[in-house]
């Protein structure tokens, strides 16, 4: 391995071992405290613009397989930081190293190096843009290229992520395959499937794996798509999936909004959850560090239960600024930031958090049944 540089805007250099490609790229650092799951995390599309920190130490020891991936095209990180990264691979279903996985995809990476640390700095001074190079190990220079970057607020992410063109989901999550499963999937088709046109800001493919076990029958559109053709198409619901970036710089995906308001049920997940509350006429704030990690408590408002989530966002929106048209629906234990929102008359619902949970737990799916139970 050879030698890698991580250099922050404000300065602070962190020197460890290359073990991905052998270049450099700028994104906003940021930190996951999610302990399993770096192959869905390094392929959520959401992650477009961001070097990932993982906070757990040993990462890579279960390699990297095909079922895990999260999105089209490969990882969207823009650069990989490990504490302790493990070549040697064990798991039946690995097909191939997680070094190797990041090489192919030209993802530079780097081990080695104190991610405690690391954590903390970005804890007490807030994520920051940065820069991962195995080429140029001059930490001047790095932080001149830094410097010079505009930021990730100043690019739309979303047009590098979304599908190129319409397309029909038709899978849905996997299950073990027993007796009991053959005779809840042969009940189960006789349910009328719903016809829902999901919004692809940077889908997880597990949300739309959820949303066909839902029963409905999904087709996804690229984020450009506008809002008339979407309603042409006459679908019973629509759904405004996750994504990267700062929801402000996706005017079209906020006007196609506007239009579609009133028209159909509508259900928000994470980026989509924030550019519903743009098209409401409310604002969005960025988060100090954001929210990145399978461990976050989130109670449930309405129920009084309390779930823990899958989370990756760095911005929340103000339910003040609605000014009375929506209800808190949940919130984030942690901070006490809002984590969803149901409109008082309409049809609307959302959530900042990844209720698809890949990687991470399970308590908050039942989301999709209540979108669908709405819808019916």
């Amino acid at each position: 391995m050879s030698k890698a540089l991580l250099v922050l805007a404000d300065g602070t250099v962190f020197e460890g071992k290359s073990f991905g490609y052998e270049g450099e790229r700028i994104g906003e650092v940021v930190f996951n405290t999610s302990m399993m799951g770096y192959q869905e995390i390094l392929t959520d599309a959401s992650y477009k613009g961001q070097i990932v920190v993982m906070t757990y130490t040993q990462i890579g020891n279960y390699g990297i397989n095909q079922e895990d991936i999260e999105s089209f095209g490969g990882p969207k990180v823009e650069g990989f930081v490990v504490k302790e990264y493990f070549d040697y691979y064990s798991n039946w279903r690995a097909s191939k190293s997680l070094g190797e996985y990041l090489r192919e995809n030209h993802i530079p990476a780097i081990e080695g190096i104190d991610t405690r640390a690391l954590t903390r700095h970005i804890r007490n001074y807030g994520a920051q843009m940065g820069i991962i190079s195995a080429i140029d190990l001059d930490p001047k220079s790095l932080l001149q290229k830094v410097k010079n970057h505009p930021g990730i607020s100043a690019i739309d992410l979303v047009e590098q992520v979304t599908a190129l063109r319409t397309f029909k989901w038709n899978e849905g999550c996997w299950k073990w395959k027993d007796v009991f499963n053959v005779f809840e999937e042969n009940a189960k088709e006789k349910e009328e499937r719903v016809s829902l046109v999901v919004y692809d800001y940077g889908v997880k493919f597990n949300i739309l794996r959820n949303l066909y076990d839902a029963y409905f029958d999904v087709t996804v559109v690229p984020a450009k798509t506008p809002a008339e053709e979407v309603l042409d198409m006459n679908p019973r619901a629509i759904l405004l999936s996750n994504g990267p970036g700062d929801p402000q710089t996706v005017s079209y995906a906020i006007e196609n909004t506007k239009k579609l308001i009133g028209k159909k049920p509508i259900f928000g997940i994470c980026l989509g959850h924030q550019i519903l509350g743009l098209a409401m006429g409310g604002r969005t704030y960025k988060l100090r560090f954001g929210h990145h990690g399978g461990n976050h408590p989130v109670k449930d408002l309405e129920t009084g239960k309390v779930e823990i989530t899958s989370q990756n966002h760095n911005y929340c929106v103000d339910i003040h600024s609605l000014k009375g048209q929506v209800k808190l629906t949940h919130r984030n234990l942690f901070d006490g930031s809002e984590e969803g929102m149901r409109h008082v008359e309409l049809p609307i619902f959302s959530v900042q958090h990844h209720p698809e949970a890949s990687p991470g737990p399970n308590d908050s799916t039942y989301l999709f049944k209540r979108f669908r139970e709405m819808v019916d």
